[in-house]
């Protein structure tokens, strides 16, 4: 077996109040795989994301135990900067990636960064912008895109830095159907590691072939995603509910 992309083992955090988020977490994801994680609100989830590239951990002021290492590198504080490039978040809000005055310039702040210039970046910030649909707007200001769009440039400015790992917290919250579907198809059609934080039960289904739950601190279910959807006693403990109308068994499976 390969190194795992993502490997978490016996992962523990607890707040500087003394909340208790995570209790022992392990998580492997291999390069390629598309994984949902689910789980009701006050599961860790966020938790468990900020790990994944150093927000949290040794000195963020809470007490934790375990480790996390993405393709063998340990998230620790010498390794922060090539963490950070090889685990590309997109936030739920893409005002928390958007604050330069024009969409090229958001997306080529992450390469220029890391020193990049000139020809080789302008052509970083094509090929992101065009992984996403949208080339068209490179020098509008992001303020002036719909939302949809504007969450399309925030995966850009991610993209842009050549994850090895994309992590998307809630990537269908807010969006019209339309925007919805078309970044169903850009997700697909990425060549890239998907962790894929959410509570949009269908989505999941329709993207991501594995999901693991979190429920209180714990994994309590990895899983194909068709079968943690259909197992009524798991959806019931752990409080995730399906939309009305919406049955798995109608659609069935994702190949793996």
């Amino acid at each position: 077996m390969t190194t795992p992309v993502l490997d978490v083992r016996g992962l523990a955090f607890a707040y500087p109040d003394g909340h208790q988020a995570l209790y022992g977490v392990d998580l492997h994801v291999h390069a390629g795989e598309r994984v949902a994680l689910l789980g009701p609100n006050g599961a860790g989830k966020t938790t468990l994301v900020h790990h994944l590239n150093g927000i949290l951990g040794a000195g963020s002021g809470g007490q934790g135990a375990g480790s996390v290492a993405v393709s063998g590198l340990p998230v620790e504080k010498k390794n922060l900067r090539e963490i950070r490039r090889r685990v590309g978040i997109v936030f739920q809000d893409p005002d928390d990636q958007l604050f330069l005055g024009t969409v090229r310039e958001d997306v080529a702040f992450g390469p220029a960064n890391l020193g990049m210039r000139g020809a080789a970046l302008d052509r970083r910030v094509e090929e992101a912008l065009a992984k996403v649909g949208m080339g068209e707007y490179v020098d509008r200001p992001p303020h002036h895109l719909s939302y949809g769009q504007r969450r399309r440039v925030a995966v850009a400015t991610v993209l842009a830095m050549e994850p090895e790992i994309l992590v998307l917290d809630e990537p269908s919250s807010n969006l019209d159907p339309a925007s919805r579907r078309e970044l169903a198809d850009i997700l697909r059609g990425l060549d890239v590691t998907l962790l894929m934080v959410t509570h949009d039960l269908p989505y999941a289904l329709e993207l991501c072939p594995r999901a693991v739950v979190l429920s209180e601190g714990s994994v309590v279910a990895d899983a194909p995603t068709y079968d943690v959807l259909t197992d009524e006693a798991l959806m019931r403990a752990h409080r995730l509910e399906l939309p009305w109308g919406f049955d798995p068994r109608r659609i069935g499976s994702l190949p793996g």
